[in-house]
């Protein structure tokens, strides 16, 4: 297993920041307290905050530095189109390329998301363990680097809208169902599992999005 650079690091650490909404949209980001927080060094924390903001999790303005920036109800279409065209591909490409470990390793996942004891949170990372175990098995750095952030978007959505009242349970048992198909070697009903799943996360939010809306038109 390769070793997590100290720029990796603070990246991951700082967009799970942004992502949980610890740094809420319109945050100013300051380097000074990042580095105290994380104990990590200046060099390692820009090298972050620069590739945030590549990903869009950040926005540059100028002679202020950097905020966090906010995802508007009209871009959850585009999240979905993305999402919706490359997570079903890369189940396909999964399915022919992957083996039984990457299977095993999601199976162990999926009993563990069944215990009693499962929060809201919990399952949301459940969730994301057994998409990244399909990105993994599919072995397409590029692909899996872009859904990976088209995830994290979708999971910073999951916080602002569902975490309060959304149950995830329905979600992991769609893995259950994609994974058998992925046993079973069935690329097409891997595919449409697949498609039928981020479709399913979309109305979720979209849902919810309209709920609140009524509720701060009334």
């Amino acid at each position: 297993m390769v070793k997590e650079s100290l720029s990796e690091q603070a990246y991951r650490l700082i967009r799970g920041m942004i992502v949980r909404l610890e740094l809420t949209p319109g945050a100013v980001v300051r380097e000074d307290e990042l580095q105290e927080q994380l104990a990590i060094g200046r060099t390692p924390i820009r090298e972050a905050l620069q590739r945030l903001a590549r990903d869009q999790f950040l926005i540059v303005i100028p002679r202020r530095g950097m905020i966090v920036s906010n995802i508007e109800i009209s871009e959850l279409s585009t999240l979905y189109e993305t999402r919706a065209i490359l997570e079903p591909y890369v189940a396909r490409l999964a399915c022919e390329r992957g083996n039984t470990k990457h299977w095993q390793q999601m199976r162990k996942v999926l009993a563990k998301a069944k215990k009693t004891a499962v929060t809201a949170q919990d399952q949301i990372h459940f969730d994301a363990q057994c998409h990244e175990i399909v990105w993994q098995a599919a072995g397409n750095k590029f692909l899996t680097d872009t859904l990976d952030v088209l995830y994290a978007q979708s999971d910073r959505l999951w916080h602002m809208y569902l975490s309060d009242v959304a149950d995830m349970g329905h979600a992991l048992e769609e893995h259950d169902e994609i994974l058998s198909a992925l046993e079973s070697g069935d690329s097409e009903k891997v595919y449409k599992l697949s498609a039928a799943h981020v479709r399913s996360f979309d109305a979720q939010v979209r849902d919810a999005v309209r709920k609140r809306l009524e509720l701060s038109l009334s």
